[in-house]
């Protein structure tokens, strides 16, 4: 697996998710993806623990508060100052959620949403860097907003994070990549009606694996479920699944 040794601005480095039963939720996902995990004995981080891949970060899990509504995957941007990225969200329209706060030593972050309502982090790296492995199964290999607004969410993405931005051609599907010199950061999809009306913005994250049927039947014996079965597609044959508790994300056996 490549090492990755700092957290790289204005991509996605880090994901984590509140769950309401954290033993359970390490259980399935360290089944799911192969996951080891570092020691949580922390209640005023919530047990935040991390997941592990040959001793690798690739994401962490956390005890949900029960005032939070809903559990869901929340993906951070890096960036090198989270106090100036919460001063171009809002120059841009978007709200902040979680004022830039230090985490101890590991570093600073932020929480916000932006004008369509789907809300993101940013983390600015100290002594944790992000996820160190991703694009291998078992850690991250994409990231896509979905939005009811993408029209407007596209440019706000690229002015806070200084992204280029290209509409995917071709198809019924209106869709847009974010792009960082050669590099590709994420998707962004406009929201159609394959989506329920009370589902709200958000993004998505996709984790990799060597066998996406192998894995989808995985996920359903442990206790998952199934919203889209596996397709084939340009970029790998994927899933859209969601955790024993409600936590959408998919799977992919990336292409390649």
């Amino acid at each position: 697996m490549p090492k990755i040794d700092k957290a790289v601005p204005n991509t996605v480095v880090w994901a984590d998710l509140p769950t309401p039963e954290l033993d359970k939720a390490r259980s399935f996902y360290g089944e799911l993806l192969g996951w080891s995990f570092s020691e949580a004995d922390d209640a005023g981080t919530g047990f935040y623990t991390t997941g592990l891949r040959e001793g690798r970060r690739v994401a962490a899990l956390w005890q949900k508060p029960p005032e939070m509504p809903v559990s869901a995957w929340s993906i951070y941007f890096g960036t090198d100052s989270a106090d100036d990225t919460a001063k171009k969200v809002q120059a841009a329209g978007g709200e902040v959620i979680q004022a830039p706060m230090d985490v101890m030593e590991y570093g600073r972050m932020a929480v916000f949403s932006d004008p369509s309502g789907a809300v993101f982090g940013v983390w600015q790296s100290k002594s944790h860097t992000g996820a160190q492995v991703v694009n291998e199964p078992g850690a991250m290999a994409w990231h896509e907003l979905y939005s009811r607004d993408a029209a407007k969410v596209k440019d706000f993405y690229a002015r806070v994070f200084s992204l280029e931005v290209k509409k995917m051609e071709g198809g019924d599907m209106q869709y847009w990549t974010f792009h960082q010199g050669q590099d590709t950061v994420a998707g962004l999809m406009q929201m159609g009606p394959q989506f329920p009306k009370d589902v709200p913005p958000h993004w998505n994250t996709y984790f990799a694996v060597a066998d996406t049927d192998a894995a989808v039947a995985k996920l359903q014996q442990l206790g998952g479920q199934v919203f889209q079965p596996p397709s084939d597609t340009p970029y790998g044959r994927m899933s859209a699944v969601a955790d024993p508790f409600g936590a959408t994300f998919s799977l992919i056996k990336p292409s390649y």
